[in-house]
């Protein structure tokens, strides 16, 4: 169990996590995923390098697209985006594992020779909500409680790239679909999981970037991966 955040905090960041008001955007959502192919993505996968014949990380299936897990790497947007949100449905289709969305991406296999500079938004099951540091940085409210030491902090290997969320129950039981919003709107980064508020950072140390899905371990569904364009509006900073 994570410890428990701050009372005061947590009834602050409550007020933001009514379902259709707060991340709503009002713009006509893109739609990312066709259900059809992969056209908009290319994969990354380092196992194929050179040529080498491996099978596919990532493919369309009954309409859904399917992060197959292995080999492992990454499905990245050709495009690149800033103040958008970004609404995904996904559920576990075997094994409950390690999946993720990065946003912001930019240097590829910046962490690791595998991961792209990014901020992750964590799906790993039991944890969905989740802030990753790969490269790029971020703030969160309770910072120490939540990332630990502040001398360990640091977007490399070795260092605390981890964030927690705030929730420990906002995921459906595994096979049951999932919805994930993540809000980027000048330096912050809002991630909603079913409804509920997970995470809320600001000052990130990216704007705009690719974005990414990642195949690590275990396969994920999509059924919807929709976009929609937001004003910048740097009130929203802290």
């Amino acid at each position: 169990m994570k410890k428990l955040i701050a009372f005061s905090v947590l009834v602050l960041l409550s007020s933001c996590s009514l379902p259709g008001s707060l991340y709503q955007s009002s713009d006509d959502p893109l739609a990312l995923f066709n259900g059809k192919d992969l056209s908009g993505w290319y994969p990354d996968v380092p196992a194929a390098d050179n040529g080498v014949s491996v099978p596919p990380s990532f493919v369309v299936r009954d309409g859904l697209l399917v992060s197959q897990g292995n080999p492992q790497g990454h499905l990245i947007s050709e495009d690149s985006f800033s103040n958008y949100q970004l609404t995904v449905e996904y559920r576990w289709a075997g094994k409950p594992g390690n999946c993720g969305i990065l946003v912001h991406a930019s240097t590829p296999r910046r962490l690791y020779s595998m991961f792209p500079q990014s901020i992750e938004c964590q799906m790993h099951a039991g944890n969905a909500g989740d802030f990753w540091c790969i490269g790029e940085d971020i703030t969160v409210e309770d910072m120490v409680e939540r990332r630990g030491p502040e001398e360990k902090w640091g977007v490399d290997g070795g260092k605390r790239r981890r964030i927690l969320n705030l929730t420990d129950d906002s995921e459906n039981p595994p096979g049951e679909w999932n919805q994930m919003v993540i809000r980027c709107q000048a330096d912050t980064v809002d991630v909603w999981v079913n409804g509920d508020l997970v995470n809320q950072g600001y000052n990130c140390t990216a704007r705009s970037g690719q974005i990414a899905i990642q195949a690590e371990g275990a396969t994920v569904e999509f059924r919807r991966v929709e976009l929609s364009l937001l004003p910048a509006d740097p009130t929203r900073g802290h």
